[in-house]
């Protein structure tokens, strides 16, 4: 078993005290704590030899006086050994020069300075750069695969959570919150007891006890695609976009315009190569696990109490590429109702229109492209390539394999499948919003309440903004001057103009945010070629959405502003705002200005942004709906997880998507809404409310918003609430 570096300094610095004790008898430590050192190796050596791992680190740990590095310290050193590298890292591109001519040999890695301007800016900032030379790029686009991956997927199941920074990792440094350096925050969750953050611990056990194993056979069509140059299934192509030949002139204006070509050429094969090694890194992990019968996930939390993997690259949260490749370590009969479950999983994957059919829609639709399923897994590269036209299409194609295979068997009902599938919320922070305000409109809005199909709030809010355009359009120019901009717009309203604008008004989108999603999605239509045209039309159009999210949601927005009006009021304060969410973790927003703190080095003088005491008062307010929204759909996952985990099914977490066995849906459904359900029929506003009027006594808070009267048992019977 390998020993930390902690515990074997623990282990010599014990044994020299004992050989001092010998050489100097009786010097000048007391006998006591001599004894002590020697009962505590004693048990360290016993405990080691029973591979009691994390006992022994309790122990050490408690026994460590070292000071950890200060950020001066570590910006200095770190700064010595690139200067180090810089001075003996070297490289030599292959010889193609005459024999006589000395070799080509120059640093790999040069410092130097730049000024860069923002875009509509006058003035720049000069950055110090470490600039590797274009053979490096190319070296380090070949070699992605073999770096050293921290935080790989275990093979043995995570350490249970126990404490802030106990449990995940059996030895690389483990902390149940990614608090990016805010002090309060990491503060706050130390000082919680342990009782209190029960649920939690448990929650992100059963996330990190999931086993997962890799599918060989999406994996191998993965790297057939990647080998022949990528280019399909939304992968990067592997090849650089040529550059432009520089005109042979001297015209300014075609000089110009091959510059700016140029430019964009860069831009392009930046992206290109940042994607290329994202993609090496995906497929070592991958490579790397193929032949393991099964690897966990060990889970941590952002501050908001949202759960993610520790491991960055290859995992359930990661592109459709990651998803395809992965599936449960575990198989469980389909059932009747998996087989149909798995079908209508095909269809939501597939998408483009499909998954806003009903249940019974979406099965018709995969029963009517049998021969295209078929082909696509016997002949996925060979054939029609069906799958390739799915939105998601690697996972596509690995439900293709499954359920080929299931119809293929002698009863597909026995047929083992290990296939995760997904129940997606729709439009899941504004069912939170629809919950909290008891809004009936909204709520049926966002399938709350049962329908024949599900609700698409997109082409619901759509629907509207074109009967608001309409009634427009009619009126006279001279006394209403939009109505122009409503008859050039009424045939451009759909689903996709307001999606974006929908979307994130869960995370209170502004006017000139909605503004300039609209103006993106009408450019690209190219109706509209006049710039200035265009912005007006843009202006008009988010107005008029808005307009209609505030009609149809309008508990949402009266929340939204209350929780907006309560962060300005405390951070007004200069004090940050603090919350503790339904499963008692406690949330503190992070937003402070940031300082800068010069450390001088033997590079150059760095310049580090630090913390201050000063609260962004504007921050804190327009990030705490959104945040306070997404600690609430964190506590609805974690306590699915929990309550799924005590069924005994398998499940996986994505914020608002929950998977489990296709044989497991119907069981999984009817828990994640009896939990929707308990966490709503809570007083969570009227305890939020107390919590701020107990943290600042003297301070006045607005009254609670009014609710409606949607009754919240509805949600109990409602398919398409997630689907």
């Amino acid at each position: 078993m390998p020993l930390s570096r902690r515990i074997r300094n623990f282990l010599e610095n014990t044994r020299k005290k004992k050989v001092d004790k010998e050489d100097e008898d009786g010097g000048s430590e007391s006998n006591a704590a001599i004894k002590e050192q020697e009962r505590l190796r004693k048990k360290v050596t016993n405990l080691i030899k029973k591979q009691k791992l994390p006992a022994v680190r309790q122990i050490v740990k408690g026994q460590d006086n070292t000071k950890p590095w200060g950020q001066d310290a570590k910006a200095k050193v770190g700064c010595h050994l690139i200067e180090l590298l810089m001075r003996t890292a070297y490289i030599q591109p292959p010889a193609d020069q005459l024999a006589d001519t000395p070799p080509d040999i120059r640093p790999a890695f040069l410092h130097s300075f730049k000024t860069v301007v923002k875009e509509n800016k006058k003035t720049g900032r000069r950055y110090g750069v470490i600039e590797c030379d274009p053979l490096v790029r190319k070296g380090l686009e070949r070699t992605a695969r073999h770096m050293v991956i921290p935080y790989m997927p275990m093979l043995v199941p995570p350490v249970k959570w126990t404490g802030y920074d106990r449990g995940a990792y059996l030895f690389l440094p483990s902390y149940i919150m990614r608090t990016h350096g805010a002090k309060q925050q990491r503060e706050a969750v130390k000082r919680t007891p342990t009782n209190q953050l029960e649920q939690v611990f448990e929650a992100l056990d059963t996330l990190g006890y999931t086993k997962w194993r890799i599918n060989k056979r999406v994996l191998n069509v993965v790297d057939r695609i990647w080998t022949s140059g990528g280019r399909l299934a939304d992968m990067v192509d592997r090849n650089d976009v040529p550059f432009p030949e520089k005109p042979d002139t001297e015209d300014e204006a075609l000089l110009r315009k091959w510059k700016w070509k140029v430019r964009s050429v860069k831009k392009e094969n930046r992206e290109r190569h940042s994607q290329r090694c994202d993609i090496e890194l995906k497929l070592a992990v991958a490579r790397r696990m193929k032949d393991e019968e099964g690897f966990y996930y060990p889970h941590n939390l952002d501050f908001r109490g949202r759960a993610y993997p520790m491991h960055p690259y290859l995992n359930h949260l990661g592109s459709d590429l990651c998803r395809g490749v992965l599936e449960f370590a575990e198989g469980r009969p389909l059932g009747r109702s998996g087989l149909n479950w798995l079908k209508i999983h095909l269809a939501n994957l597939f998408a483009g229109g499909v998954d806003k059919l009903s249940l019974e829609g979406r099965l018709a639709f995969t029963e009517n492209h049998l021969d295209d399923i078929f082909d696509s897994a016997d002949r996925p590269l060979e054939g029609k390539r069906w799958w390739l036209k799915a939105e998601d299409p690697f996972q596509c194609l690995a439900v293709c394999i499954d359920l080929t295979e299931a119809l293929r068997s002698s009863s597909p009902e026995t047929f083992v499948s290990h296939m995760p599938v997904h129940q997606d919320g729709s439009c899941n922070g504004l069912q939170h919003y629809a919950a909290l305000g008891r809004d009936k409109l909204g709520a049926a809005a966002v399938n709350l309440v049962a329908g024949e199909k599900p609700a698409d709030v997109y082409s619901g809010i759509a629907g509207r903004v074109l009967d608001i355009m309409r009634i427009d359009a009619q009126k006279d120019p001279t006394v209403f001057p939009d109505a122009l901009l409503a008859k050039i717009l009424v045939n451009q309203v759909d689903r996709k103009l307001v999606k974006q604008t929908v979307m994130t008004s869960v995370y209170g989108v502004t006017y000139i945010g909605a503004r300039d999603q609209i103006k993106r999605r009408l450019k690209e239509r190219g109706v509209i070629t006049d710039e200035r045209e265009l912005f007006v039309a843009s202006c008009y159009a988010a107005k008029t959405t808005l307009t209609a999210l505030g009609e149809m949601f309008q508990a949402a927005r009266a929340i939204m502003s209350w929780l907006g009006e309560c962060a300005k009021i405390i951070a007004s304060e200069n004090q940050p705002v603090s919350w503790t969410t339904p499963l008692g973790l406690p949330v503190v927003q992070p937003y402070r200005a940031l300082g800068r703190h010069l450390i001088k080095t033997s590079l150059q003088v760095l310049t580090l942004q630090r913390e201050t005491e000063k609260i962004m008062v504007k921050r804190q307010r327009t990030a705490f709906p959104p945040n306070f929204v997404h600690s609430l759909d964190g506590s609805h996952m974690m306590m699915t997880a929990i309550a799924c985990k005590k069924a005994g099914l398998t499940f996986a977490g994505v914020h608002d998507s929950y998977w489990t066995h296709a044989s497991d849906v119907d069981k999984m459904n009817k828990i994640l809404r009896e939990k929707f359900v308990e966490l709503y029929e809570k007083p969570i506003l009227e305890n939020l409310l107390e919590s701020f009027q107990q943290s600042f006594p003297a301070l006045s808070f607005p009254p609670l918003p009014e609710r409606g009267d949607f009754d919240l048992r509805d949600v109990l019977d409602s398919p398409y609430f997630f689907n």
